[in-house]
């Protein structure tokens, strides 16, 4: 595994298991089974990383990097490599002379473990379920988000290399780059995570590095309605409206829950349907097994073969897909999304930012405008008009909790007017002394005209699903 190893390991003896470093060089060596993998107890809080611990750290990573052969590592296991690692410190300890119990020693190779193999000093944020964003703002200031609040972590870099290498790793492996020529990228981890990225100039005070977590389980939507998003009515009707094949656009602000709220609607599609997915950064997790994922491309270093969202629909609707879902529209892609929705692919959905449901179609309206062709308004909001039939809004209150806010119904146009329905809002009524915002979702008593598309589908919905309960008004 070594440089020194030439050749496969069967080729070399085995390096002996790395000997505790304390008190005398006749120490017991270090048990492997006593090495635990770094997500052993993911959600302790991350411990204090002093100046000395970092130091001592980077200079064994280093010493790492020169005598690791990184040709072999994808063939040596992960216990091979730790046993390793763990004798290569603490020759190094003994070297110096240094002392260091056995907890803190097999810390440190879990911690150089994690430099080797995963993604540093993050890992064991990414192994943490209660943290759902992680924010690097340079080397040593990096939150994270529980329940909805940030706090700061312990969670330091060694220096700003030290962070440009872990950014690195994450964008090369998928296929992007990022340098003082582009020094912003889009990109994900494995588990579709979301990652931004921005360096200098463009980063004044330094790398800053943002990961927005997927759960390693899918919210269902009876998890939705459990811990308060929507009411069991709002899922049963937004349930029914995909096994029945409305075209749905999922509105709201940053990080309001948008893409949680659209894996948990597709998993009610048909698992015969063809479905067709297409994202700048592939996170969305649907449970159907008759799915193709697209992923959009960014230029290269000579500025050539980019290929955008648009790109990727056009060549979808060769693909014979009986649904298309798209991430996220941003630009003129939303004209090529909704010319799917008005010819055949019923049942396609998409996110927008935006603050409120009346504000999404506003903005459809803008990105179907900048594709250009002189398309006159009316056209575009005719298109709207036929193509949607629900737009979904959600938000991220002021406690941190994200909620479904509203779900409206597009019911045609009059003149050039875009005329909708709410079906269930939620109404806010104060906050107390905690901070929760108090409030309830409520059915508006509203009848949905596309129930007797529901219907035709066989689904039947109850009838007290849209009646307006005691105290709502």
């Amino acid at each position: 595994m070594f440089r020194s190893f030439h050749t496969a390991k069967s080729d070399s003896p085995s390096m002996p298991a790395a000997p505790q470093p304390a008190p005398a060089a006749k120490s017991a060596p270090l048990p492997l089974s006593q090495f635990k993998a770094a997500d052993a107890a993911p959600t302790q809080k991350a411990r204090p990383k002093t100046d000395t611990h970092l130091a001592l750290k980077g200079h064994l990573h280093q010493k790492l990097l020169e005598a690791l052969n990184l040709s072999k590592l994808d063939s040596v296991s992960p216990a091979d490599l730790r046993r390793d690692i763990a004798t290569l410190a603490a020759r190094h300890l003994q070297e110096e002379g240094r002392v260091m119990p056995a907890q803190p020693f097999q810390r440190l190779v879990d911690e150089l473990l994690d430099e080797v193999l995963g993604l540093g000093p993050l890992e064991p944020l990414l192994a943490d379920p209660s943290v759902s964003d992680i924010l690097v703002n340079g080397i040593d200031h990096v939150f994270v988000e529980r329940n909805g609040i940030l706090e700061r972590s312990d969670t330091r870099f060694h220096n700003e290399r030290h962070l440009l290498r872990i950014i690195d790793k994450i964008v090369s492996s998928v296929g992007r780059r990022i340098d003082e020529s582009q020094p912003w990228v889009d990109a994900r981890l494995e588990d579709g995570s979301r990652v931004n990225a921005i360096i200098r100039p463009c980063a004044i005070d330094g790398p800053s590095l943002s990961i927005r977590k997927f759960s390693r389980h899918p919210l269902r939507m009876d998890k939705l309605v459990e811990t308060g998003a929507m009411t069991a009515s709002a899922a049963a009707f937004l349930s029914a409206a995909a096994k029945g094949r409305l075209n749905t656009l999922i509105s709201g602000g940053t990080g309001s829950g948008k893409t949680t709220l659209l894996n948990a609607i597709s998993a009610y599609a048909d698992p015969r349907h063809r479905i067709v997915t297409i994202e700048d950064a592939a996170e969305l997790q649907l449970q159907q097994e008759h799915v193709v994922r697209l992923e959009t491309r960014p230029s290269n270093s000579e500025g050539k073969g980019r290929i955008t969202q648009r790109d990727l629909i056009i060549n979808a609707l060769r693909m014979r897909p009986d649904r298309i879902i798209v991430g996220e529209v941003r630009g003129n892609e939303a004209f090529d999304m909704l010319q799917a929705m008005n010819t055949g692919h019923d049942g396609s959905m998409t996110t927008i930012h935006a603050n409120t449901a009346r504000d999404a179609l506003s903005r459809l309206e803008q990105m179907v405008a900048m594709c250009g062709g002189d398309i006159p308004l009316s056209v575009i909001r005719a298109q709207i008009a036929s193509g949607l039939q629900l737009v979904v809004q959600t938000s991220r209150l002021s406690d941190g909790r994200r909620r479904v806010v509203s779900i409206s119904e597009v019911t045609g146009l009059d003149g050039d007017t875009i005329l909708m329905q709410d079906i269930f809002v939620f109404r806010r009524s104060g906050v107390d002394d905690d901070g929760t915002v108090l409030g309830q979702m409520y059915a508006t008593g509203v009848r949905p005209n596309c129930l007797e598309i529901l219907k035709s589908a066989g689904l039947d919905l109850p009838e007290d699903t849209f009646r307006i309960r005691e105290g709502a008004r």
